[in-house]
Protein backbone atom coordinates (compact mmCIF):
# COMPACT_ATOMS: atom_id res chain seq x y z
CA UNK A 1 0.00 0.00 0.00
CA UNK A 2 1.38 3.08 -1.02
CA UNK A 3 1.97 5.65 1.59
CA UNK A 4 1.95 8.77 -0.98
CA UNK A 5 -1.27 10.44 -0.84
CA UNK A 6 -3.37 10.83 -4.18
CA UNK A 7 -2.31 14.42 -5.26
CA UNK A 8 -5.24 17.27 -5.36
CA UNK A 9 -7.07 17.61 -8.91
CA UNK A 10 -5.76 21.15 -8.61
CA UNK A 11 -2.22 19.77 -9.12
CA UNK A 12 -2.86 17.61 -11.43
CA UNK A 13 -4.71 19.89 -13.62
CA UNK A 14 -1.55 21.68 -13.45
CA UNK A 15 0.79 19.08 -13.85
CA UNK A 16 -0.88 18.13 -17.38
CA UNK A 17 -0.89 21.69 -18.29
CA UNK A 18 2.84 22.10 -17.38
CA UNK A 19 3.21 18.66 -19.42
CA UNK A 20 1.77 20.05 -22.20
CA UNK A 21 3.84 23.18 -22.04
CA UNK A 22 0.94 25.45 -21.62
CA UNK A 23 2.44 29.19 -20.80
CA UNK A 24 1.94 30.23 -17.09
CA UNK A 25 -0.89 32.54 -18.11
CA UNK A 26 -3.27 29.90 -19.66
CA UNK A 27 -2.27 27.80 -16.36
CA UNK A 28 -3.39 30.48 -13.91
CA UNK A 29 -6.53 30.95 -16.08
CA UNK A 30 -7.59 27.45 -16.33
CA UNK A 31 -7.36 26.80 -12.88
CA UNK A 32 -9.08 29.50 -12.32
CA UNK A 33 -12.02 28.99 -14.12
CA UNK A 34 -11.52 24.96 -12.28
CA UNK A 35 -11.98 26.78 -9.25
CA UNK A 36 -15.01 29.14 -10.29
CA UNK A 37 -16.61 25.88 -11.38
CA UNK A 38 -16.99 23.84 -8.43
CA UNK A 39 -18.05 26.94 -6.47
CA UNK A 40 -20.89 27.73 -8.72
CA UNK A 41 -22.00 24.07 -8.39
CA UNK A 42 -21.38 24.17 -4.62
CA UNK A 43 -23.49 27.61 -4.00
CA UNK A 44 -25.82 25.74 -6.47
CA UNK A 45 -26.69 22.53 -4.91
CA UNK A 46 -25.49 23.42 -1.06
CA UNK A 47 -22.79 20.89 -1.14
CA UNK A 48 -19.01 20.57 -2.98
CA UNK A 49 -18.46 18.16 -5.41
CA UNK A 50 -15.47 17.01 -7.19
CA UNK A 51 -16.09 17.05 -11.14
CA UNK A 52 -15.86 13.96 -11.73
CA UNK A 53 -19.19 13.31 -10.00
CA UNK A 54 -20.68 15.82 -12.53
CA UNK A 55 -20.13 16.48 -16.60
CA UNK A 56 -21.81 17.40 -19.41
CA UNK A 57 -24.91 18.98 -17.42
CA UNK A 58 -23.43 20.99 -14.80
CA UNK A 59 -20.89 22.70 -17.09
CA UNK A 60 -23.85 23.31 -19.64
CA UNK A 61 -25.14 24.90 -16.64
CA UNK A 62 -22.24 26.84 -15.32
CA UNK A 63 -21.37 28.57 -18.92
CA UNK A 64 -24.88 29.06 -19.46
CA UNK A 65 -25.16 31.20 -15.90
CA UNK A 66 -21.70 33.32 -17.40
CA UNK A 67 -23.94 34.17 -20.05
CA UNK A 68 -27.07 35.12 -18.88
CA UNK A 69 -26.40 36.00 -15.04
CA UNK A 70 -22.78 36.90 -15.61
CA UNK A 71 -22.64 38.91 -18.98
CA UNK A 72 -19.66 37.94 -19.97
CA UNK A 73 -18.38 37.98 -23.39
CA UNK A 74 -18.18 35.54 -25.86
CA UNK A 75 -13.96 35.08 -25.96
CA UNK A 76 -14.34 34.69 -21.93
CA UNK A 77 -17.36 32.17 -21.97
CA UNK A 78 -15.35 30.38 -24.56
CA UNK A 79 -12.24 30.47 -22.51
CA UNK A 80 -13.92 28.92 -19.94
CA UNK A 81 -15.33 26.18 -22.03
CA UNK A 82 -12.17 25.21 -23.13
CA UNK A 83 -10.47 25.19 -19.37
CA UNK A 84 -12.93 22.82 -18.38
CA UNK A 85 -12.88 20.66 -21.76
CA UNK A 86 -9.35 20.50 -21.13
CA UNK A 87 -10.01 18.97 -17.44
CA UNK A 88 -12.14 16.84 -18.41
CA UNK A 89 -10.25 15.07 -21.50
CA UNK A 90 -6.74 15.84 -20.65
CA UNK A 91 -7.43 14.92 -16.44
CA UNK A 92 -10.16 13.27 -15.74
CA UNK A 93 -10.38 11.19 -18.69
CA UNK A 94 -14.17 12.06 -19.43
CA UNK A 95 -15.64 13.55 -22.57
CA UNK A 96 -18.56 16.46 -22.43
CA UNK A 97 -20.77 14.60 -24.82
CA UNK A 98 -24.04 17.08 -26.49
CA UNK A 99 -22.94 20.05 -24.43
CA UNK A 100 -26.11 22.24 -25.26
CA UNK A 101 -25.55 26.18 -23.43
CA UNK A 102 -26.43 29.33 -24.05
CA UNK A 103 -23.93 30.87 -25.89
CA UNK A 104 -22.82 34.53 -25.47
CA UNK A 105 -23.18 36.81 -28.51
CA UNK A 106 -19.52 37.69 -30.00
CA UNK A 107 -19.40 41.33 -30.00
CA UNK A 108 -18.73 43.13 -32.97
CA UNK A 109 -16.74 47.04 -32.91
CA UNK A 110 -14.59 48.93 -34.96
CA UNK A 111 -10.82 49.23 -32.73
CA UNK A 112 -10.37 52.86 -31.91
CA UNK A 113 -8.12 54.96 -34.72
CA UNK A 114 -5.33 57.22 -34.51
CA UNK A 115 -4.47 59.43 -37.24
CA UNK A 116 -0.84 59.17 -38.68
CA UNK A 117 -0.45 62.51 -36.99
CA UNK A 118 -1.46 61.14 -33.39
CA UNK A 119 0.91 58.55 -33.59
CA UNK A 120 3.68 60.41 -34.31
CA UNK A 121 2.81 62.53 -30.92
CA UNK A 122 2.08 59.20 -29.39
CA UNK A 123 5.36 58.17 -29.82
CA UNK A 124 7.45 60.89 -29.39
CA UNK A 125 6.51 60.40 -25.95
CA UNK A 126 7.73 56.95 -25.07
CA UNK A 127 10.95 56.00 -24.03
CA UNK A 128 13.48 53.19 -22.20
CA UNK A 129 13.01 49.30 -23.44
CA UNK A 130 9.34 49.71 -22.47
CA UNK A 131 9.21 52.17 -24.95
CA UNK A 132 10.70 50.61 -27.77
CA UNK A 133 8.22 47.48 -27.42
CA UNK A 134 5.47 50.44 -27.90
CA UNK A 135 7.06 51.41 -30.87
CA UNK A 136 7.51 47.80 -32.18
CA UNK A 137 4.19 47.13 -31.46
CA UNK A 138 3.06 49.75 -33.66
CA UNK A 139 5.84 49.43 -36.69
CA UNK A 140 5.65 45.75 -36.84
CA UNK A 141 2.12 44.96 -35.74
CA UNK A 142 3.47 42.85 -33.14
CA UNK A 143 0.81 41.19 -30.20
CA UNK A 144 2.08 42.27 -26.92
CA UNK A 145 3.05 38.56 -26.18
CA UNK A 146 5.11 38.22 -29.17
CA UNK A 147 7.05 41.37 -28.78
CA UNK A 148 8.05 40.32 -24.73
CA UNK A 149 8.95 36.28 -25.98
CA UNK A 150 11.84 38.12 -28.32
CA UNK A 151 15.17 36.68 -28.37
CA UNK A 152 18.69 38.36 -29.28
CA UNK A 153 18.54 35.95 -31.95
CA UNK A 154 15.08 37.09 -33.42
CA UNK A 155 16.27 40.30 -34.28
CA UNK A 156 18.49 40.81 -37.25
CA UNK A 157 19.37 44.65 -37.55
CA UNK A 158 21.97 43.95 -40.24
CA UNK A 159 19.08 42.00 -42.29
CA UNK A 160 16.57 44.45 -41.10
CA UNK A 161 14.30 42.02 -39.79
CA UNK A 162 12.43 40.78 -36.89
CA UNK A 163 11.65 36.90 -37.07
CA UNK A 164 8.38 35.91 -34.63
CA UNK A 165 8.45 32.34 -33.52
CA UNK A 166 5.63 30.81 -32.36
CA UNK A 167 3.06 33.64 -32.40
CA UNK A 168 -0.61 32.95 -31.64
CA UNK A 169 -1.42 29.33 -33.39
CA UNK A 170 2.02 28.30 -33.14
CA UNK A 171 3.19 30.18 -36.43
CA UNK A 172 6.23 31.50 -37.31
CA UNK A 173 6.76 34.52 -39.20
CA UNK A 174 9.19 37.46 -40.52
CA UNK A 175 8.49 41.04 -40.53
CA UNK A 176 10.72 44.45 -41.74
CA UNK A 177 12.17 46.16 -38.94
CA UNK A 178 11.17 49.65 -39.42
CA UNK A 179 14.30 51.75 -40.60
CA UNK A 180 13.69 54.71 -38.37
CA UNK A 181 14.41 52.15 -35.19
CA UNK A 182 17.60 50.46 -36.51
CA UNK A 183 19.70 53.06 -34.64
CA UNK A 184 17.95 52.72 -31.31
CA UNK A 185 17.72 49.03 -31.43
CA UNK A 186 21.47 48.77 -31.86
CA UNK A 187 21.85 50.97 -28.79
CA UNK A 188 19.09 49.05 -26.91
CA UNK A 189 21.40 45.52 -27.77
CA UNK A 190 24.16 47.38 -26.15
CA UNK A 191 22.85 47.89 -22.94
CA UNK A 192 21.18 44.18 -23.11
CA UNK A 193 24.49 42.68 -23.91
CA UNK A 194 25.95 44.75 -20.72
CA UNK A 195 22.98 43.06 -18.34
CA UNK A 196 24.15 39.42 -20.09
CA UNK A 197 27.66 39.61 -19.23
CA UNK A 198 27.00 40.84 -15.74
CA UNK A 199 24.21 37.63 -14.94
CA UNK A 200 27.34 35.27 -16.46
CA UNK A 201 29.83 36.84 -13.89
CA UNK A 202 27.60 36.88 -11.44
CA UNK A 203 26.17 33.38 -11.91
CA UNK A 204 22.75 34.09 -12.83
CA UNK A 205 20.79 31.31 -14.37
CA UNK A 206 19.91 31.22 -17.95
CA UNK A 207 16.68 32.35 -19.05
CA UNK A 208 13.42 30.22 -19.38
CA UNK A 209 13.82 27.89 -22.88
CA UNK A 210 10.40 26.98 -25.03
CA UNK A 211 9.27 23.63 -25.00
CA UNK A 212 12.07 21.89 -22.98
CA UNK A 213 14.71 23.11 -26.01
CA UNK A 214 17.52 23.52 -22.85
CA UNK A 215 17.27 19.60 -22.41
CA UNK A 216 18.47 19.38 -26.31
CA UNK A 217 20.95 21.84 -25.90
CA UNK A 218 21.71 22.51 -22.01
CA UNK A 219 24.10 25.57 -22.73
CA UNK A 220 21.30 27.40 -24.94
CA UNK A 221 19.60 29.26 -21.94
CA UNK A 222 22.87 31.05 -20.98
CA UNK A 223 24.22 31.81 -24.78
CA UNK A 224 24.06 35.46 -25.54
CA UNK A 225 21.64 34.54 -29.10
CA UNK A 226 18.38 33.26 -27.14
CA UNK A 227 18.87 35.71 -24.02
CA UNK A 228 15.62 37.75 -23.77
CA UNK A 229 15.59 40.99 -26.33
CA UNK A 230 13.88 43.29 -23.64
CA UNK A 231 15.42 41.49 -19.96
CA UNK A 232 13.47 42.66 -16.99
CA UNK A 233 15.31 44.95 -14.99
CA UNK A 234 15.63 42.73 -11.89
CA UNK A 235 16.47 38.80 -11.59
CA UNK A 236 13.12 36.92 -10.37
CA UNK A 237 12.71 33.71 -7.95
CA UNK A 238 10.45 31.02 -9.58
CA UNK A 239 8.14 30.74 -7.20
CA UNK A 240 4.34 29.54 -6.74
CA UNK A 241 1.99 31.87 -5.61
CA UNK A 242 2.01 30.78 -1.89
CA UNK A 243 5.55 31.68 -2.16
CA UNK A 244 6.72 28.00 -2.11
CA UNK A 245 9.39 26.79 -4.38
CA UNK A 246 7.97 26.03 -8.00
CA UNK A 247 8.14 22.34 -9.09
CA UNK A 248 7.19 20.70 -12.51
CA UNK A 249 7.73 21.04 -16.20
CA UNK A 250 8.21 25.09 -15.58
CA UNK A 251 10.48 25.05 -12.73
CA UNK A 252 13.48 27.15 -13.24
CA UNK A 253 14.52 28.63 -10.06
CA UNK A 254 16.30 31.74 -9.67
CA UNK A 255 16.61 33.73 -13.29
CA UNK A 256 16.12 36.30 -15.37
CA UNK A 257 12.69 37.02 -17.32
CA UNK A 258 11.62 38.91 -20.03
CA UNK A 259 10.16 42.78 -19.30
CA UNK A 260 6.23 42.01 -17.81
CA UNK A 261 3.82 43.40 -19.72
CA UNK A 262 2.34 45.67 -17.48
CA UNK A 263 5.46 47.90 -17.94
CA UNK A 264 4.41 48.26 -21.83
CA UNK A 265 0.78 49.28 -20.20
CA UNK A 266 2.45 51.81 -17.86
CA UNK A 267 4.45 53.43 -20.32
CA UNK A 268 1.86 53.26 -23.26
CA UNK A 269 -0.45 54.95 -20.66
CA UNK A 270 1.96 57.68 -19.95
CA UNK A 271 2.79 58.78 -23.70
CA UNK A 272 -1.05 58.64 -24.35
CA UNK A 273 -1.45 61.53 -21.34
CA UNK A 274 1.32 63.30 -22.11
CA UNK A 275 0.15 63.38 -25.71
CA UNK A 276 -3.01 64.69 -24.76
CA UNK A 277 -4.56 61.88 -26.23
CA UNK A 278 -8.35 61.54 -25.17
CA UNK A 279 -8.93 57.89 -27.32
CA UNK A 280 -8.80 54.87 -25.05
CA UNK A 281 -5.25 53.54 -26.86
CA UNK A 282 -3.87 49.77 -25.73
CA UNK A 283 -1.18 47.78 -26.94
CA UNK A 284 -3.53 45.97 -29.17
CA UNK A 285 -4.83 49.12 -30.53
CA UNK A 286 -1.56 49.95 -31.91
CA UNK A 287 -1.73 46.79 -34.03
CA UNK A 288 -4.75 47.77 -35.43
CA UNK A 289 -3.31 51.21 -36.51
CA UNK A 290 -0.23 49.21 -38.07
CA UNK A 291 -2.85 47.04 -40.33
CA UNK A 292 -4.93 49.88 -41.06
CA UNK A 293 -1.96 52.32 -42.06
CA UNK A 294 -0.61 50.19 -44.32
CA UNK A 295 -4.28 49.75 -46.01
CA UNK A 296 -4.07 53.24 -46.43
CA UNK A 297 -0.71 53.65 -47.93
CA UNK A 298 -1.87 50.75 -50.95
CA UNK A 299 -0.76 47.71 -49.22
CA UNK A 300 -2.96 45.04 -50.23
CA UNK A 301 -5.28 43.03 -47.84
CA UNK A 302 -3.37 39.53 -48.70
CA UNK A 303 0.16 40.78 -47.68
CA UNK A 304 -1.70 42.75 -44.38
CA UNK A 305 -3.24 38.94 -43.60
CA UNK A 306 0.41 37.50 -43.62
CA UNK A 307 2.09 40.88 -41.67
CA UNK A 308 -0.24 39.73 -38.60
CA UNK A 309 -0.32 36.18 -38.82
CA UNK A 310 -3.96 35.62 -39.49
CA UNK A 311 -4.74 32.30 -40.22
CA UNK A 312 -8.36 33.73 -42.45
CA UNK A 313 -8.02 37.32 -44.53
CA UNK A 314 -11.39 37.78 -43.31
CA UNK A 315 -10.48 38.59 -39.43
CA UNK A 316 -7.69 41.43 -41.66
CA UNK A 317 -10.51 42.82 -43.79
CA UNK A 318 -11.51 45.16 -41.20
CA UNK A 319 -9.04 47.13 -41.82
CA UNK A 320 -10.20 48.11 -45.53
CA UNK A 321 -13.09 49.31 -43.81
CA UNK A 322 -11.04 51.19 -41.41
CA UNK A 323 -8.75 52.59 -44.16
CA UNK A 324 -11.56 53.61 -46.57
CA UNK A 325 -13.34 55.52 -43.37
CA UNK A 326 -9.96 57.60 -42.86
CA UNK A 327 -10.02 58.30 -46.21
CA UNK A 328 -13.29 59.98 -46.68
CA UNK A 329 -14.64 57.47 -49.22
CA UNK A 330 -17.60 57.02 -47.07
CA UNK A 331 -19.22 60.44 -47.10
CA UNK A 332 -22.85 60.93 -45.10
CA UNK A 333 -25.70 61.51 -46.81
CA UNK A 334 -25.82 65.27 -45.39
CA UNK A 335 -22.95 66.09 -46.91
CA UNK A 336 -24.31 66.14 -50.72
CA UNK A 337 -27.69 68.36 -49.74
Amino acid sequence: MSNNPEPKLEDKLRGVLRLKQYSPRTEETYIQWYKRFVLFQAQATGRMRHPAEMGTEEVAAFLTNLAVNKNLTASSQNQALNALVFLYREVLKMELEGLDAVRAKRSKYLPVVLTQDEVKLLLAGVKGSAGLAVKLLYGCGLRVAEVLALRVKDVDVSGGKIEVRGGKGDKDRVITLPKSLLHSIEEHLKQVRAVFDADRRDGVPGVAMPKAYDVKNPKAAESWPWFWFLPSAKVWDDLERDGSPRSGARAYGRGRHHLHEIAVTRELERAVKLAGLSKRVTAHVLRHLFATHLVLRGIDIRSVQQLLGHSDVRTTEIYTALAKAMRGEITSPLDYL
